[in-house]
């Protein structure tokens, strides 16, 4: 691939919030009015982007990272109070539950109330739709021919078997043979409509509402995992395109080495792809991937991109992550055939974690930007060789206080070393008193092109309040902020900083 497949991006900040963190009465946020109201507030801080976790359903774990399908959006995200509007539910369908909190997402309340409220406006609109509404389902569904059927037939089995590994179904559905998919689509019609009902409220509700960011002069960044869950939509109708044995089941599965996060690494459990299959169809699922998703945001992180040089490997009947290897993967040529087709990509590198000088040189040769990360840059020797020192940084990559892997600023501070602490205060002359700030500072001052913070860091919240905690399966993903915690200054920070280091729109 050469740099001109590659997109360089103006000079901006941006704040990192996943949607289902926002404000709102129905459990968890959502595609409704304080999604707008986010980005009216980030379009008076001078911010020009709004970074997002994966936008696709939620795994084990509520992980994003974990979805059913690399192609469906979170249909737990669809605004209710929107398909009230449209009369396809009633006032009490949309009273929020008692149980619900506006600090956390209680997934084991929101996500049954929010499909049940969900189906009634699926068979709400199957009864009393208008001709145009019935007509822009239909266009929806013939755009999205390549991948919604399979999605919605799978979500209808995948209820009807009980939430089982797809492997364990019955086998000729388990085989994908054409009867028992022809008599599965006549026999599961109903909850089949349910489900791409589902993915069109959420279509128009995103596209709307990127929409309005865009025209304020906001741009989405996305985020494209690079493994998909083994119950997932993809790896069901592509068997052959991951390394599964004549059953279904993974043979080997994702993750990383022990790292700063985890001693024994981490077992995500992913099947890993047969890259070779892959190339000899000319990498046409990652193309339609790509272009999907860049028909969703304008630009997206590309997660573990080291995974594309080689990934780690562990045999599935391994229980942790330590005994594994490292496998190559396609390297340039999938982004060159990505590139080739889609043209300039708007792509980010998340080159974190063991990154290997093969890892680097792909990453140049793709001439796609890098990740630096303010947390990972002290307490380590004199600052010469370290790449997340800002005095390191380079114009084309990303500058980021943290992730949402990492710890909020203020709880990382809590728990530094001394070490870190002195070369902290040292080097950005500071006491420590507002680090979170601090840091905000200096990824503004970097060179790199971008500058994104997590809103945590935004608010100086502590680690009561981080978003995922790698490696731990519970308790994560569901954070949520009020708008008593933003504050009148907040926004007025931010523009001070991209004003005075060059970020702020024209």
């Amino acid at each position: 691939m050469t740099q001109s497949h590659a997109m360089r991006f103006p000079r901006a900040a941006g704040v990192l919030l996943h949607p289902t963190s926002l404000p709102g009465p129905h459990g968890s946020g959502d595609l409704g009015p304080a999604a707008f109201h986010f980005v009216d507030w980030l379009q008076a801080g001078g911010q020009r982007l709004w970074q997002v976790l994966p936008l696709g359903g939620i795994g084990p774990g509520n992980s994003p990272y974990m979805s059913t399908s690399a192609f469906a959006g979170n249909v737990l995200l669809v605004d209710l109070a929107e398909l009230r509007e449209r009369g396809w539910l009633d006032a009490d369908d949309v009273e929020p539950l008692d149980g619900f909190s506006d600090r956390t997402v209680a997934f084991d309340l929101v996500v049954p109330y929010r499909l049940q409220r969900l189906a009634r406006a699926a068979r709400c609109f199957a009864a009393s739709a208008s001709t145009a509404e019935r007509a822009d389902l239909a266009a929806f569904v013939a755009r999205q021919a390549a991948w919604l059927p399979d999605h919605a037939l799978f979500m209808a089995l995948d209820e009807h078997f009980g939430g089982v590994d797809w492997c364990d179904w019955d086998p000729p559905l388990a085989r994908r043979e054409a009867a028992a998919l022809d008599a599965a689509a006549v026999s599961h019609a109903e909850r089949i409509a349910f489900w791409t009902f589902c993915q069109w409220c959420f279509d128009r509700q995103w596209q709307r509402l990127r929409a309005y960011a865009n025209a304020r002069g906001v741009r989405i960044v996305g985020d494209v995992p690079i493994f998909i869950a083994q119950q997932s939509a993809d790896v069901w109708a592509h068997a052959d395109l991951f390394e599964l044995d004549a059953g279904g089941r993974p043979t080997v599965v994702a993750g990383v080495p022990p790292d700063l996060f985890s001693a024994t690494g981490q077992r995500w459990g992913n099947p890993l792809y047969r890259w070779s299959a892959h190339a000899r169809d000319g990498y046409a699922w990652w193309i339609a991937r790509i272009r999907h998703t860049l028909a969703r945001v304008d630009l997206a992180r590309i997660d573990h991109f080291r995974g594309f040089a080689a990934h780690w490997e562990i045999a599935a009947k391994e229980p942790t992550a330590i005994n594994g290897r490292w496998v190559a993967g396609p390297g340039a040529a999938l982004f060159d055939a990505i590139g080739a087709a889609l043209g300039p990509l708007p792509l980010i590198a998340e080159d974190l974690g063991v990154i290997t000088p093969d890892v680097d040189a792909l990453r140049r040769q793709l001439g796609l930007p890098g990740m630096r990360v303010l947390q990972f840059a002290w307490g380590q020797g004199d600052g010469s060789a370290n790449r997340y020192l800002p005095h390191n940084h380079e114009p084309d990559s990303v500058t980021l206080t943290g992730t949402h892997d990492n710890d909020t600023t203020v709880g990382w501070w809590a728990s530094a070393p001394d070490a870190v602490r002195d070369h902290v205060c040292a080097y950005l002359a500071t006491d420590g008193r507002d680090i979170a700030w601090d840091l905000i500072r200096a990824a503004h001052m970097s060179v790199g092109d971008t500058a994104i913070v997590p809103l945590q860091d935004v608010l100086g919240f502590s680690t009561e309040h981080r978003m995922n905690v790698p490696g731990e399966g519970r308790g994560n993903w569901g954070w949520r902020f009020t708008w008593s915690d933003v504050g009148p200054d907040r926004a007025a920070r931010l523009l001070t900083l991209t004003r005075l280091y060059g970020r702020a729109a024209d």
